[in-house]
């Protein structure tokens, strides 16, 4: 199986402030025989993405795969400096003009290589997706889940994540419990990774 890399290029977040919220999703790069970001962040990250990139002598050129978890603008603002890749937005999976059916709505995993896979993890929104690194280097399996978690502590409070808004808090709590239950580390929405606690 290959081992690959995981290294979150910046830590999401969500603050309240008086007449909204100040938010950004975390971004992760996903390092191997494969080379995937995962939620490129807004529009206006576009230097600080490529930035980070430079600095790990990552070019956009070399990513094979731009994954969203979800279509909320926080999440695919810099999918189009992503040419060469072919891109999974939720449900939807493309490269240029052409479009792939795939059954997510079967519960299907999408798989990328050997241990690195998306899956369907509805809840948040009714197409969301999260990425399962199987054998990440030094971590494990680790789950870059979008917001199917906020952040480590909607794990011990649910109106954390609920309050953030969910399509349907029944098929999203249970996404939550089986993510649980494979990752040793999740990469959430709008907080820093985590290991998960297993009893």
């Amino acid at each position: 199986m290959s081992s690959y890399v995981v290294k979150v290029l910046f830590d999401g977040y969500s603050k309240p402030i008086f007449g909204g919220q100040t938010a950004n999703c975390s971004c992760t790069l996903i390092s191997g025989k494969k080379n995937v970001i995962v939620d490129t962040m807004t529009a206006w990250d576009k230097e600080k993405l490529l930035g980070e990139l430079a600095n790990l002598n990552v070019s956009p050129i070399d990513i094979d795969y731009v994954i969203s978890t979800h279509g909320h603008s926080d999440h695919i603002g810099n999918n189009n400096l992503f040419l060469n890749a072919k891109h999974i937005v939720g449900w939807a999976i493309n490269h240029k003009d052409r479009y792939f059916d795939h059954p997510f709505d079967r519960g299907v995993p999408y798989r990328i290589d050997e241990g690195l896979n998306v899956i369907p993890t509805p809840g948040h929104t009714l197409s969301d997706v999260s990425v399962v690194v199987k054998n990440a280097k030094d971590l494990g399996c680790v789950v870059i889940a979008g917001d199917l978690f906020e952040n480590e502590d909607d794990i011990s409070d649910d109106s954390i994540w609920k309050n953030a808004g969910s399509e349907n808090e029944e098929l999203q709590m249970q996404n939550r419990l089986r993510v649980l239950e494979i990752a040793d580390y999740i990469v959430p929405g709008h907080g820093k990774m985590f290991q998960v606690c297993k009893k």
